[in-house]
Protein backbone atom coordinates (compact mmCIF):
# COMPACT_ATOMS: atom_id res chain seq x y z
CA UNK A 1 0.00 0.00 0.00
CA UNK A 2 3.25 2.48 1.08
CA UNK A 3 4.61 1.94 -2.10
CA UNK A 4 0.94 2.50 -4.47
CA UNK A 5 0.89 5.68 -2.20
CA UNK A 6 4.77 6.69 -3.49
CA UNK A 7 4.13 5.56 -6.66
CA UNK A 8 0.82 8.03 -7.13
CA UNK A 9 2.38 10.99 -5.36
CA UNK A 10 5.60 10.11 -8.12
CA UNK A 11 3.22 10.10 -10.87
CA UNK A 12 1.42 13.53 -9.43
CA UNK A 13 4.32 15.29 -9.25
CA UNK A 14 5.37 14.34 -12.77
CA UNK A 15 2.40 15.03 -14.22
CA UNK A 16 2.25 18.36 -12.28
CA UNK A 17 5.78 19.58 -12.93
CA UNK A 18 5.34 18.45 -16.98
CA UNK A 19 2.16 20.49 -17.00
CA UNK A 20 3.73 23.76 -15.33
CA UNK A 21 6.56 23.58 -17.28
CA UNK A 22 4.37 23.68 -20.64
CA UNK A 23 2.53 26.35 -19.75
CA UNK A 24 2.52 29.19 -22.27
CA UNK A 25 1.81 32.48 -22.50
CA UNK A 26 -0.68 33.93 -24.50
CA UNK A 27 0.74 34.59 -27.93
CA UNK A 28 1.57 38.80 -28.81
CA UNK A 29 -0.44 39.11 -31.73
CA UNK A 30 -2.05 36.75 -34.15
CA UNK A 31 -3.63 36.85 -37.59
CA UNK A 32 -6.29 34.99 -39.16
CA UNK A 33 -4.30 34.19 -42.73
CA UNK A 34 -1.50 32.59 -40.28
CA UNK A 35 -3.40 29.67 -39.99
CA UNK A 36 -5.81 29.69 -42.57
CA UNK A 37 -5.41 26.59 -44.85
CA UNK A 38 -4.12 26.67 -48.57
CA UNK A 39 -3.56 24.34 -51.23
CA UNK A 40 -0.36 22.81 -51.02
CA UNK A 41 1.96 22.42 -54.10
CA UNK A 42 4.66 21.97 -55.95
CA UNK A 43 7.11 24.87 -56.12
CA UNK A 44 9.93 23.45 -57.99
CA UNK A 45 12.03 20.07 -58.59
CA UNK A 46 11.21 18.60 -54.84
CA UNK A 47 10.67 21.60 -53.27
CA UNK A 48 6.96 21.99 -52.18
CA UNK A 49 4.84 24.23 -50.23
CA UNK A 50 3.43 22.98 -47.21
CA UNK A 51 2.40 26.15 -44.82
CA UNK A 52 -1.12 28.18 -44.38
CA UNK A 53 -2.21 30.76 -46.08
CA UNK A 54 0.47 33.24 -45.00
CA UNK A 55 3.06 31.19 -42.47
CA UNK A 56 5.73 29.83 -45.22
CA UNK A 57 6.36 25.97 -44.58
CA UNK A 58 8.36 24.09 -47.29
CA UNK A 59 9.18 20.68 -47.90
CA UNK A 60 11.89 19.23 -49.20
CA UNK A 61 11.46 15.94 -50.45
CA UNK A 62 14.16 13.15 -50.59
CA UNK A 63 14.49 9.53 -51.56
CA UNK A 64 15.93 9.18 -47.94
CA UNK A 65 13.43 11.37 -45.87
CA UNK A 66 12.44 14.82 -46.37
CA UNK A 67 13.12 18.50 -44.14
CA UNK A 68 10.77 20.73 -43.22
CA UNK A 69 11.14 24.05 -43.10
CA UNK A 70 8.71 25.96 -40.47
CA UNK A 71 5.96 24.68 -39.21
CA UNK A 72 3.24 27.78 -38.64
CA UNK A 73 1.76 28.06 -34.81
CA UNK A 74 1.41 25.03 -32.87
CA UNK A 75 -2.39 24.50 -34.61
CA UNK A 76 -1.09 23.91 -38.00
CA UNK A 77 0.76 20.68 -37.32
CA UNK A 78 -2.34 18.99 -38.42
CA UNK A 79 -2.59 21.14 -41.37
CA UNK A 80 0.75 20.31 -42.46
CA UNK A 81 0.94 16.42 -41.84
CA UNK A 82 -3.04 16.67 -44.10
CA UNK A 83 -0.60 19.19 -46.78
CA UNK A 84 2.17 16.53 -46.86
CA UNK A 85 -0.31 13.86 -47.38
CA UNK A 86 -2.06 15.15 -50.23
CA UNK A 87 0.96 15.81 -51.85
CA UNK A 88 1.66 12.31 -51.64
CA UNK A 89 4.30 12.00 -48.86
CA UNK A 90 4.70 10.34 -45.31
CA UNK A 91 4.41 12.84 -42.57
CA UNK A 92 6.81 9.88 -40.58
CA UNK A 93 9.55 10.31 -43.51
CA UNK A 94 10.11 13.76 -42.22
CA UNK A 95 13.76 13.76 -40.96
CA UNK A 96 15.28 17.17 -40.56
CA UNK A 97 13.81 20.23 -38.95
CA UNK A 98 15.08 23.76 -39.74
CA UNK A 99 13.67 27.47 -39.67
CA UNK A 100 14.02 30.71 -40.46
CA UNK A 101 13.49 32.02 -37.35
CA UNK A 102 12.30 31.56 -33.78
CA UNK A 103 9.52 33.62 -33.58
CA UNK A 104 6.39 31.84 -32.62
CA UNK A 105 4.28 31.95 -35.95
CA UNK A 106 7.42 29.94 -37.68
CA UNK A 107 8.28 27.41 -35.11
CA UNK A 108 5.72 26.89 -32.54
CA UNK A 109 4.67 23.56 -33.93
CA UNK A 110 8.39 21.86 -33.87
CA UNK A 111 8.08 20.61 -30.90
CA UNK A 112 5.27 18.42 -31.48
CA UNK A 113 6.02 17.29 -35.06
CA UNK A 114 9.81 16.48 -33.60
CA UNK A 115 8.03 14.16 -31.36
CA UNK A 116 5.80 12.59 -33.96
CA UNK A 117 8.27 12.18 -36.28
CA UNK A 118 11.50 11.53 -34.58
CA UNK A 119 13.19 14.14 -36.72
CA UNK A 120 16.60 16.03 -35.75
CA UNK A 121 16.03 19.90 -35.28
CA UNK A 122 18.96 22.06 -36.43
CA UNK A 123 19.13 25.74 -36.00
CA UNK A 124 20.97 28.42 -36.67
CA UNK A 125 23.22 28.86 -33.46
CA UNK A 126 22.03 32.50 -32.69
CA UNK A 127 18.70 31.29 -32.25
CA UNK A 128 19.28 28.04 -30.64
CA UNK A 129 18.78 29.89 -27.22
CA UNK A 130 15.16 31.56 -28.28
CA UNK A 131 14.19 27.64 -29.63
CA UNK A 132 15.30 26.19 -26.25
CA UNK A 133 13.70 28.52 -24.00
CA UNK A 134 10.25 28.58 -26.10
CA UNK A 135 10.56 32.20 -27.12
CA UNK A 136 11.01 33.53 -23.30
CA UNK A 137 14.81 35.12 -24.22
CA UNK A 138 14.00 36.84 -27.42
CA UNK A 139 14.96 40.48 -27.28
CA UNK A 140 11.87 41.63 -28.59
CA UNK A 141 8.48 39.43 -27.90
CA UNK A 142 10.31 37.55 -24.89
CA UNK A 143 10.36 37.94 -20.76
CA UNK A 144 6.98 37.08 -19.75
CA UNK A 145 7.34 32.91 -20.15
CA UNK A 146 7.25 30.39 -22.92
CA UNK A 147 5.37 31.29 -26.06
CA UNK A 148 5.56 27.71 -27.62
CA UNK A 149 6.77 24.43 -26.32
CA UNK A 150 10.55 24.61 -26.30
CA UNK A 151 12.83 22.48 -28.56
CA UNK A 152 16.47 21.66 -27.65
CA UNK A 153 18.21 21.37 -31.25
CA UNK A 154 20.38 18.70 -32.13
CA UNK A 155 22.47 20.22 -34.26
CA UNK A 156 23.86 23.81 -34.41
CA UNK A 157 24.20 25.61 -37.86
CA UNK A 158 26.52 28.78 -38.47
CA UNK A 159 26.59 30.29 -42.26
CA UNK A 160 27.47 28.75 -45.14
CA UNK A 161 26.68 25.34 -43.37
CA UNK A 162 25.62 22.82 -45.38
CA UNK A 163 22.31 20.53 -44.76
CA UNK A 164 22.15 17.22 -46.96
CA UNK A 165 19.54 14.50 -46.86
CA UNK A 166 18.88 11.94 -50.15
CA UNK A 167 20.96 13.74 -53.10
CA UNK A 168 19.74 17.23 -52.12
CA UNK A 169 21.99 20.31 -49.91
CA UNK A 170 21.01 23.69 -48.59
CA UNK A 171 23.30 26.31 -47.74
CA UNK A 172 22.24 28.51 -44.43
CA UNK A 173 23.02 31.75 -44.96
CA UNK A 174 23.22 33.79 -41.41
CA UNK A 175 20.54 36.58 -41.95
CA UNK A 176 20.77 38.36 -38.85
CA UNK A 177 18.49 41.35 -36.93
CA UNK A 178 14.56 39.99 -37.30
CA UNK A 179 15.92 37.71 -34.79
CA UNK A 180 19.64 37.07 -33.75
CA UNK A 181 19.28 33.81 -35.96
CA UNK A 182 17.16 34.72 -38.42
CA UNK A 183 18.58 33.13 -41.66
CA UNK A 184 17.76 32.11 -45.53
CA UNK A 185 18.21 28.57 -47.29
CA UNK A 186 19.66 28.14 -50.72
CA UNK A 187 19.22 24.71 -52.75
CA UNK A 188 19.18 23.22 -56.11
CA UNK A 189 16.08 21.59 -57.08
CA UNK A 190 15.80 19.97 -60.48
CA UNK A 191 12.90 18.77 -62.32
CA UNK A 192 11.97 17.54 -66.04
CA UNK A 193 13.78 20.33 -68.37
CA UNK A 194 16.21 22.06 -65.51
CA UNK A 195 17.67 22.48 -62.74
CA UNK A 196 17.36 25.20 -60.59
CA UNK A 197 18.95 27.60 -58.00
CA UNK A 198 16.06 28.67 -55.19
CA UNK A 199 16.31 30.77 -52.34
CA UNK A 200 14.14 30.94 -48.96
CA UNK A 201 14.33 33.95 -48.02
CA UNK A 202 13.70 35.85 -44.46
CA UNK A 203 13.27 38.88 -45.47
CA UNK A 204 15.14 41.16 -43.03
CA UNK A 205 11.87 42.79 -41.31
CA UNK A 206 12.37 45.63 -38.71
CA UNK A 207 9.99 45.15 -35.73
CA UNK A 208 8.22 48.68 -34.87
CA UNK A 209 9.58 50.12 -31.78
CA UNK A 210 13.53 48.72 -32.86
CA UNK A 211 16.34 50.61 -32.12
CA UNK A 212 19.19 50.26 -34.43
CA UNK A 213 21.77 52.01 -31.20
CA UNK A 214 20.54 48.48 -29.49
CA UNK A 215 17.46 46.89 -28.39
CA UNK A 216 17.86 45.36 -24.55
CA UNK A 217 19.21 41.57 -25.15
CA UNK A 218 20.35 42.50 -29.00
CA UNK A 219 23.51 45.68 -28.66
CA UNK A 220 24.12 44.14 -32.25
CA UNK A 221 20.89 44.88 -34.08
CA UNK A 222 22.13 47.38 -35.81
CA UNK A 223 25.12 46.01 -37.21
CA UNK A 224 23.02 42.78 -38.06
CA UNK A 225 20.57 44.39 -40.11
CA UNK A 226 23.30 46.80 -42.45
CA UNK A 227 25.17 43.03 -42.74
CA UNK A 228 22.30 41.19 -43.74
CA UNK A 229 20.65 44.13 -45.99
CA UNK A 230 24.21 43.83 -48.13
CA UNK A 231 24.55 40.52 -48.06
CA UNK A 232 20.88 39.77 -49.60
CA UNK A 233 21.07 42.34 -52.31
CA UNK A 234 24.37 40.48 -53.70
CA UNK A 235 22.54 36.89 -53.48
CA UNK A 236 21.85 34.83 -56.67
CA UNK A 237 19.17 32.79 -57.30
CA UNK A 238 16.69 32.13 -60.19
CA UNK A 239 13.69 31.51 -57.82
CA UNK A 240 12.24 32.57 -54.70
CA UNK A 241 10.01 31.91 -51.56
CA UNK A 242 9.59 33.46 -48.14
CA UNK A 243 9.21 33.12 -43.99
CA UNK A 244 5.26 34.36 -45.51
CA UNK A 245 3.46 34.36 -48.24
CA UNK A 246 2.81 37.48 -48.16
CA UNK A 247 5.91 38.85 -48.77
CA UNK A 248 6.60 36.96 -52.20
CA UNK A 249 3.40 38.02 -53.48
CA UNK A 250 2.19 34.17 -53.39
CA UNK A 251 -1.49 34.01 -53.92
CA UNK A 252 -1.23 36.58 -56.25
CA UNK A 253 1.44 34.03 -58.50
CA UNK A 254 -0.33 31.48 -58.05
CA UNK A 255 -4.28 30.14 -57.66
CA UNK A 256 -5.47 27.18 -56.24
CA UNK A 257 -5.36 24.21 -58.81
CA UNK A 258 -2.85 26.04 -60.69
CA UNK A 259 -0.40 24.38 -63.38
CA UNK A 260 2.73 24.08 -62.06
CA UNK A 261 4.94 26.47 -63.09
CA UNK A 262 8.37 27.50 -60.89
CA UNK A 263 8.64 30.32 -62.89
CA UNK A 264 6.03 32.54 -61.73
CA UNK A 265 8.60 32.13 -58.41
CA UNK A 266 11.55 34.43 -59.87
CA UNK A 267 10.08 37.87 -59.41
CA UNK A 268 13.29 39.35 -59.17
CA UNK A 269 12.32 42.53 -59.63
CA UNK A 270 10.17 42.27 -56.36
CA UNK A 271 13.02 40.92 -54.47
CA UNK A 272 14.61 43.67 -55.01
CA UNK A 273 12.41 46.66 -54.26
CA UNK A 274 11.64 44.87 -50.97
CA UNK A 275 15.39 44.71 -50.07
CA UNK A 276 14.98 48.40 -51.03
CA UNK A 277 12.36 49.07 -48.91
CA UNK A 278 13.79 47.75 -45.77
CA UNK A 279 16.88 49.61 -46.48
CA UNK A 280 15.15 52.83 -46.25
CA UNK A 281 12.93 51.74 -42.86
CA UNK A 282 16.75 51.20 -41.79
CA UNK A 283 17.96 54.13 -42.79
CA UNK A 284 15.05 56.25 -41.22
CA UNK A 285 15.99 54.84 -37.76
CA UNK A 286 19.50 55.80 -38.43
CA UNK A 287 19.00 59.25 -38.77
Amino acid sequence: MFRKIVMSVVVLFVVLATGHAQKLTPLPMNNKEWSAPTEPFRIAGNLYYVGTYDLGCYLIATPKGHILINTGLAESVPLIKKNLEQLGFKFSDIKILLTTQAHFDHVAGMAEIKKLTGAKMMVDAKDAKVLADGGNSDYYMGGKGPLYVPVKADKLLHDQDSISLGGTTLVLLHHPGHTQGSCSYLVNVKDEKRSYTVLIANMPTILPGSKMSGMPGYDDIGKDFAYTLEAMKKLQFDLWVASHASQFNMHEKRKDGAAYNPEAFADRALYDKTLEERTADYKKLNQ
